[in-house]
């Protein structure tokens, strides 16, 4: 990973100057061959198909069907798939294909905002302790290794009274502040790297304010981390979602998302398989497809993490 900033010079200026061109480093080569390694990767490829077909089908298939998630078919209670019914119904007739859809976006929803949230709080975070260092490293190191200690999941359950209380945003935000300590801890110890380079020193003795060095020259040489980290946090956030739902401490009935509907199911699993299977088969494509993106983003960025492996 590089950490040579297009915009950073070592040449020494009057306090409060910003840094200038003067070596100025051409990128754009570099990042072409990443992206060219990026859609080379079979991973990635099928990883980004699949999740692009499946966000497709959350929020256009709804409209392409022609029965409603809250409908009720008099006429098939807990019905097998057909013609008719995609994914069968459940006891009161209602559409397991258009339920499906509805938790499907939710899901994604939930994963597609609490895994980037994580990530950007690791982020700030994580660069503001390597960055600063001393009182604010230590309170930061403190906070991280007390949430690491305690079990995430549980706090969640304890905290579900909160979620049932409020809108599903609060979920995303539960999720969000418990999932954002590991990669802070490695933005800190990167930005620990970083802050002692001659363009980070150079751009402190020219009197450029602390926060605006973390914005030019930090984050930018973690970037490459945080979007993996972001990558595989969608899943993650889904995965968390479903499982809190499922056992239920997340999404709360009649709202729908795929753990809901996987606890609704769980009971027929044997008997009337569609009402559990269909909606679980959905939940790992979605988790897998992330996955497959997100190694495939860390292999290209990262060689040293398993190259060779498509």
């Amino acid at each position: 990973m590089s950490v040579l900033d297009p915009t950073t010079t070592t040449t020494a200026g009057s306090p409060g100057d910003s840094p200038g061109p003067a070596h100025v480093v051409d990128e754009q080569p570099r990042r072409s061959g990443l992206w060219r390694k990026i859609l080379r990767s079979r991973r990635a490829q099928v990883g980004g198909i699949a999740l692009l077909v499946i966000i497709l089908w959350a929020f256009v298939g709804p409209y392409l069907y022609h029965w409603d998630s809250v409908e009720s078919d008099g006429l098939a209670f807990g019905a097998a798939p057909s013609a008719s019914h995609w994914f069968g119904t459940n006891d009161i007739g209602q559409d397991i294909y258009a339920q499906t859809l509805v938790g499907l976006q939710k899901s994604l929803l939930i994963g597609l905002i609490a895994g980037p949230g994580a990530t950007l709080i690791a982020g700030i975070v994580g660069a503001m302790a390597g960055y600063f260092g001393g009182a604010w490293d230590r309170v930061i190191v403190w906070v991280i290794d007390l949430l690491l200690v305690v079990p995430s999941f549980y706090v969640l359950v304890l905290l579900s009274p909160v979620f049932k209380s409020l809108t599903w945003v609060a979920l995303i935000v539960g999720l969000a502040i418990f999932s954002w300590m590991v990669m802070a801890r490695v933005v800190r110890g990167q930005t620990m790297s970083l802050r002692e380079r001659d363009y980070v020193k150079a751009a402190r003795f020219m009197g450029v304010p602390s926060f605006t060095i973390i914005r030019r020259h930090i984050l930018p040489n973690v970037a490459s981390l945080l979007i993996i980290d972001a990558t595989l946090g969608v899943g993650a956030a889904i995965l968390a979602e479903s499982s809190l739902s499922y056992f239920g401490f997340g999404i709360q009935v009649p709202d729908v998302s795929l753990g809901t509907l996987l606890a609704a199911g769980s009971s027929a699993a044997v008997t009337r398989p569609w009402l559990f299977v269909l909606p679980a088969a959905t939940l790992i494509a979605t988790v897998l497809s992330t996955s497959l993106l997100g190694d495939a983003l860390r292999d290209a960025i990262d060689p040293t993490s398993g190259a060779n492996r498509d």
